[in-house]
């Protein structure tokens, strides 16, 4: 239970009716819905993203009726939270304007210009690891890839932005509160082998395999790699995957960056992806945790629709952010009291 004061989230799945009248009460939300419900909402205090795909308490669901919204409540008539748009010149001022005690929610349409440069930048902005910042790439039904692209709603300007800004909400936290972003990353080094590549991307050509120049599409097609099973690399103990998007005649799309001299190994498969992720969520966060988001990647191979990942819900994204871009992991926000 939250103290006095205290800031709180409440998750929804509720009718487009419903969240127009929690608007007009002037309530801050963060929502996620198709772009068809999403893009007639009336301007108010929300940011949101276009995703139909969710985990919800009945498990996981698409979904192109509903929205899916994050109610933030308890705030403070002197320190409200602030929405911001930002675009790939600007994106780099977001750890400089977030709180000082508090946190941001920021939501970036995939493959933009925006997208690409905080991919690319995020971890060497200033003062980055200052403030938590956590959030998710919109994206769109899969069936509408070459039809729609991913937007971002912004409810100060009423409605969908083109896909050249990110939205963030920036929430402030009274002295009794503080936030933490955690990580349910369920993949690991495989034992194959090292990969390394010459430059940052999101689209590469060559590599080197254990120290030799290689065509990486070609390695990948010659070794009938599992191109469900990320990259990963190891940051000091800590996993970060990039996910494989497309394997093309001689190219390979990613999506999230890959970095020079860092070295990758496909990751080992996993077995019993709902077992083992219940099992890797600390049991002590349940009652603290006040947003979420997962990665339709999860969602599609480990085949979640129907099924539940604990008590976690949220949208089901084309990427995940916790400071920096992450693939195919579960990142979560903790309020906590002091």
């Amino acid at each position: 239970m939250s103290a006095a004061g205290s800031v709180s989230f409440s998750s929804l799945a509720v009718s487009r009716d419903e969240v127009v009248s929690m608007i007009s009460k002037g309530d801050y939300m963060v929502i996620s819905g198709d772009e068809r419900v999403l893009a007639s909402l009336p301007s108010g205090n929300w940011i949101g993203g276009t995703i139909p795909y969710f985990m919800t308490d009945e498990g996981g669901k698409v979904d192109q009726d509903k929205l899916y919204v994050n109610v933030i409540s308890g705030l403070a008539s002197n320190n409200l939270p602030r929405l911001t748009l930002y675009d790939a010149n600007t994106i780099s001022r977001i750890s400089l304007e977030a709180p000082e005690h508090g946190c941001t929610i920021l939501i970036l349409p995939a493959s933009s210009d925006v997208h690409l440069s905080y991919a690319q930048n995020a971890p060497d902005f200033e003062k980055m690891f200052f403030s938590p910042i956590i959030g998710w790439i919109a994206g769109v039904h899969l069936d509408e890839l070459e039809t729609r692209t991913a937007k971002v709603g912004f409810g100060p300007a009423g409605g969908l932005l083109s896909d050249t800004q990110a939205a963030a909400i920036h929430i402030p936290l009274s002295d009794q509160q503080v936030a933490h972003i955690k990580t349910v990353n369920l993949f690991s080094q495989g034992e194959g082998d090292s990969i390394k590549f010459p430059d940052n991307g999101f689209q590469v050509a060559t590599c080197k395999v254990n120290g030799e120049d290689v065509n990486f599409s070609e390695y990948i097609k010659e070794k009938s790699i599992d191109t469900r099973l990320p990259l990963v690399a190891n940051y000091s103990g800590v996993m970060v995957n990039v996910s494989i998007q497309e394997v093309c005649d001689g190219t390979v799309n990613l999506y999230a960056p890959v970095f020079p001299d860092v070295e990758y190994f496909f990751a080992k498969p996993i077995d019993d992806y709902v077992t083992e992720f219940n099992q890797s969520l600390p049991s002590g966060d349940s009652n603290a945790i006040a947003f979420s988001c997962n990665c339709i990647l999860n969602f599609l191979y480990s085949e979640l629709e129907g099924k539940k990942t604990g008590k976690l819900t949220g949208p089901m994204t084309f990427g995940e952010v916790a400071y920096q871009l992450l693939n195919q992991t579960l990142v979560y926000l903790t309020l906590e009291d002091l």
